[in-house]
């Protein structure tokens, strides 16, 4: 009986606890607190990120308030192992250990439990992903596979976006500012309690982002204005439960120009657009503490969202329920179990490139999981074990096991390494799409050649072996270390075959056909190198270098997945006074190259510099200046696969106010 009045005495604590102010700076917390700052992704479950048996890395609050950066994937920046590229103002190409693309397909994301993931490309519109960064309590990154628990699609990694309790965002927030490229932003937040029990905040933001330019400095014509609202509640409905409701809308208009291939002449298109993209969301989740070993939560979740460009016109709804319980077996186990049911419906338009067929589509996937930690040796070695099981509407079942073993021979020092099977399950494209890829004009007295690229049916799912090992340590006081090694084994990758011409009478165009298949295999290696040193009580240096080595086959079509062979970042936090902070971050990203319907694209290494001081005059009103890109005046970061055209990011200084009351 002692464990449960316990658990109940925890969870009281913990809520009071909510209710304190979250002014925390980073630089009040030592180097052994940042590696003792609690993580839920691993195993979901709150444990220590130094306990966590997986290659995981967070960025807290403060550091992505202290690197000025004012969107989700530049705040992926920071984190090794990370490949994020700016393909123009309103577009990113993300993705963890290679495979990096606009329609990148092998990192899950999630925004407070709830899958940001579309069935479409088996990717994500990261364009459509946008929180209140003010809000965000943490970003969990976890490279490597986490598909044991989070399912399919969780291939070379886990993004898990959290934001604040709403006891933690009391009161109001009012920031604007604005600058070069971020021509204008601000945003509203208030938070007050409606119960003894119940809390809840509202907010609204919006930005209007500037375009960005062409080689030749004309203007590229990527010009972004985005409105989103939303809400959160909280709700202590006993010692043992709790309740949080939640939801967001938006409204983007994207501007962007499109060079698209066409049959008649002069056999390639090329114009603006501006586009229409808006959604919503609404989430439910009941969290039940038995005792400080046991626990459940339900999570319901509803999300939608349409695009409408001039290519390709598509509607998404996805309704999503999820179950865990977590239990303590015996006096060293700790097993984690549960089962998911999804569903969802699209409704797509023909656009001047892409057709899918049928044009709608209901999907269903069931899926369970049970993981169990075992405590072999007191405090000192865990073995982890468990698998994933899926039933899908485009692959049918798939398994994903792995094995954990964690080893802490001294406080100060941690050992882990695992083995781990994922798969990605195959998009709508893949199965249903065809889509007009290039038209070569007629030469001489030959027709025109028109290459489609067509989806297969009986597309499979891709996977992958990874292995990995990794070692953690604090063994100097004001130093902390963090290294992983990786090697990654993929089979049935997607691949392409050629048909043989037709000549089509009506538009007098031979037509070749293209097909996706599983034909290809590949294989990445690589470590990541994460170290951070308190020089002085106010002064911090946070540094990483990642380095990712590819073995593809000599085809195209894989030589953008290769990715930059090496990244490295720096970020300096100075605190000179109370009142003034000066942060500065370098980046170096390798050379690159990407392969589309243009070709081979060769893309420079580059070097880029961010600065930031912030001056606070009074304790609730801050006043900052952010220089962004500084060390040339545009860049070239990545070119998507089709459709845009290289577009450069320009050099940016941006003000911000931001005020509490």
């Amino acid at each position: 009986m002692k464990q449960p009045i316990a658990g109940l005495l925890l969870v009281a604590v913990s809520q009071a606890g909510l209710g304190a102010p979250d002014t925390k700076d980073a630089l009040d917390l030592n180097v052994e607190d940042l590696l003792s700052v609690e993580v839920t992704s691993v195993s979901k479950k709150a444990q220590a990120l130094n306990d966590s048996a997986a290659a995981v890395f967070v960025i807290t609050h403060d550091d992505i308030k202290r690197t000025g950066v004012t969107s989700i994937p530049e705040a992926l920046r920071m984190a090794p192992g990370m490949d994020v590229s700016r393909i123009d103002s309103n577009k990113w190409a993300v993705s963890a250990r290679g495979f990096n693309g606009r329609f990148a397909n092998k990192l899950l994301v999630l925004i407070d439990g709830r899958n940001t993931y579309t069935r479409s490309f088996s990717g994500v519109y990261w364009e459509n992903q946008d929180v209140m960064l003010e809000d965000v309590e943490r970003i969990e990154v976890i490279r490597g596979p986490g598909a044991t628990l989070w399912g399919a699609n969780a291939v070379n990694g886990v993004i898990n976006i959290i934001t604040k309790h709403s006891a933690k965002t009391q009161g109001g927030l009012a920031v604007a500012g604005g600058g070069t490229e971020e021509r204008g932003f601000g945003g509203f937040r208030y938070g007050g309690r409606l119960g003894e029990d119940t809390t809840g905040r509202v907010y609204v933001k919006g930005f209007n982002r500037d375009a960005n330019s062409r080689a030749n400095a004309e203007p590229a014509g990527d010009s972004w204005d985005k409105a989103q609202g939303g809400f959160r509640l909280d709700s202590r409905l006993s010692l043992q439960d709790e309740l949080t409701v939640q939801g967001d809308l938006y409204h983007s208009t994207i501007n962007q120009t499109l060079a698209i291939p066409q049959i008649a002449a002069p056999y390639q298109s090329q114009f603006g657009e501006r586009v229409d993209a808006y959604g919503g969301n609404l989430l439910s989740r009941w969290q039940h503490t038995v005792s400080t070993r046991s626990d459940y939560s339900l999570q319901l979740y509803y999300d939608y969202y349409r695009r409408n460009e001039a290519w390709f016109s598509e509607g998404r709804d996805t309704l999503d329920l999820d179950f865990q319980h977590r239990f303590g077996l015996f006096d060293n186990h700790e097993v984690i179990w549960g089962f998911g049911y999804q569903y969802t419906h699209d409704l797509t338009e023909v656009g001047r490139l892409l057709r899918l067929s049928p044009a709608s589509r209901n999907d269903q996937l069931f899926s369970s999981f049970i993981q169990d930690e075992i405590e072999l040796v007191d405090h000192t070695l865990w073995l982890t074990l468990g698998s994933k099981f899926e039933h899908n509407d485009y692959s049918g079942f798939e398994g994903q096991p792995t094995a954990r073993l964690m080893w802490a021979p001294h406080s100060q020092h941690r050992f882990w390494a695992a083995v781990s099977r994922a798969v990605r399950t195959p998009s709508r494209a893949e199965q249903n799409m065809s889509i007009l890829q290039t038209v070569q004009p007629p030469q001489g007295f030959l027709p025109a050649v028109a290459v489609y690229l067509n989806g297969d049916r009986n597309y499979r799912a891709e996977d992958v072996i990874a292995y990995e090992i990794g070692y953690r340590t604090t063994f100097v006081k004001a130093l902390s270390l963090d290294v992983t090694v990786f090697y990654n084994d993929y089979d049935n990758l997607r691949n392409v075959s050629q048909g043989g011409g037709t000549f089509d009478p009506v538009s007098g165009v031979v037509v070749v056909p293209l097909t996706l298949n599983n034909n290809y295999q590949a294989k990445t290696y690589g470590y990541e190198v994460a170290a951070v040193w308190q020089m002085l009580d106010w002064w911090r240096w946070d540094a990483n270098y990642s380095l990712l080595k590819s073995d593809f086959a000599a085809t195209t079509n894989f030589i953008a997945a290769a990715g930059p062979q090496q990244r490295v970042s720096l970020r300096s936090a100075l605190s000179l006074r109370k009142d003034l902070d000066f942060d500065l971050w370098l980046r170096y990203v390798d050379s690159n190259a990407s392969v589309g319907v243009f070709g081979l694209q060769h893309i420079d290494d580059y070097v880029t510099m961010d600065v930031r001081l912030a001056w606070r005059p009074a304790q609730n009103l801050e006043l900052s200046l952010v220089g962004q890109n500084l060390l040339s005046e545009s860049h070239l970061e990545f070119r998507q696969e089709n459709q845009t055209l290289p577009t450069f990011i320009d050099r940016g200084m941006y003000g911000k106010l931001a005020w509490s009351f």
